[in-house]
């Protein structure tokens, strides 16, 4: 495959992740465009990639509270593929996050992958410590709630949920590792590569929630767990040696597995709906899987 049939693949991948689902943010898909062919290239090209993983956005208003269904599910399933093709990874939130996190990763049955939990009002330097340690190349965070620009994390509807959301932020900047990010509303890790004056154009409380922390690549999606399927996808693409490792974890059944662990045994809610459900960002598990379908369909040509 020629790196131009690659990239027209993988910039295909992304519009399918660029769909409007009720938060605006197509200016902020275009402002990101090229995003996950960026970022799976550094992934794809790093001579001796090893992974740390930030996710978790804790919904204190649930019903129970609890962190949100996306983010936790798209990490497993990522995390799943990594480990099938060797990738040495490792997953780190937050103690109100820790257990979503904690069932996700076993309900893709990830039981060797290290959970480096952070508590509040503590500091961080165990976890650096533990990711320079391990040699983390990368770092990537998908759907964490990240500090605005008064250095206050929040929710799309503008309320400081610091209460309960340990500064995640300074583990992903701490380095030597490239930085990564998804998100998909403007207050997550990483949006802070995009302008702080577009989000709050086009984004519902934009100037308050905008996140200020940058990561050098940035995918912008409808629904996170969207994105690290297609992160997935493109990385098939681009590393033809890790295709048949990668492909088989976007799976419907896996997906439907770590969902319902994430759920039940987490537990986790609905980031929209705020309730207990089989559901992501207020769309049913059949609408998830015929996105995951359409990007997997676009990885396995050729």
């Amino acid at each position: 495959m020629s790196d131009a049939d690659a990239r027209q693949r993988i910039d295909r991948i992304e519009r399918l992740i660029h769909e409007e689902v009720g938060r605006n943010i197509f200016s902020l898909c275009e402002a990101a465009r090229g995003g996950l062919f960026a970022a799976a290239a550094a992934l794809a090209r790093a001579p001796a990639l090893r992974l740390g993983v930030i996710t978790g956005f804790y919904v204190p208003r649930g019903t129970p509270p609890a962190a949100e269904t996306d983010g936790p599910v798209g990490a497993a399933l990522l995390l799943h593929g990594l480990a099938r093709v060797g990738v040495a990874c490792r997953l780190a939130t937050d103690e109100p996050c820790r257990p979503a996190c904690a069932a996700a990763l076993d309900g893709a049955g990830l039981h060797g992958v290290p959970l480096d939990v952070v508590q509040l009002q503590a500091p961080l330097d165990a976890a650096i410590a533990a990711w320079r340690g391990a040699g983390i190349t990368h770092a990537l965070s998908i759907e964490r709630c990240g500090r605005s620009a008064d250095g206050t994390p929040r929710n799309l509807t503008g309320l400081d949920i610091s209460a309960h959301t340990a500064p995640l932020d300074d583990l992903f900047v701490a380095g030597p590792w490239d930085t990564l990010a998804i998100g998909d509303g403007g207050n997550e890790i990483g949006m802070g590569a995009l302008p702080r004056s577009l989000i709050a154009a086009h984004i519902a409380n934009g100037e308050a929630i905008a996140c200020a922390t940058a990561a050098h690549h940035l995918i912008v999606a409808g629904v996170s767990n969207w994105a690290a399927y297609a992160l997935l996808a493109a990385l098939a693409i681009l590393r033809p040696d890790w295709r048949d490792g990668l492909l088989p974890s976007l799976d419907e059944e896996l997906d439907r597995a770590v969902l319902q662990a994430t759920v039940f045994r987490g537990p986790a809610v609905d980031g929209v709906s705020r309730r207990q459900t089989l559901t992501v960002d207020g769309l049913d598990i059949a609408t998830h899987h015929r996105k995951l379908r359409a990007i997997r369909d676009v990885a396995e040509v050729g």
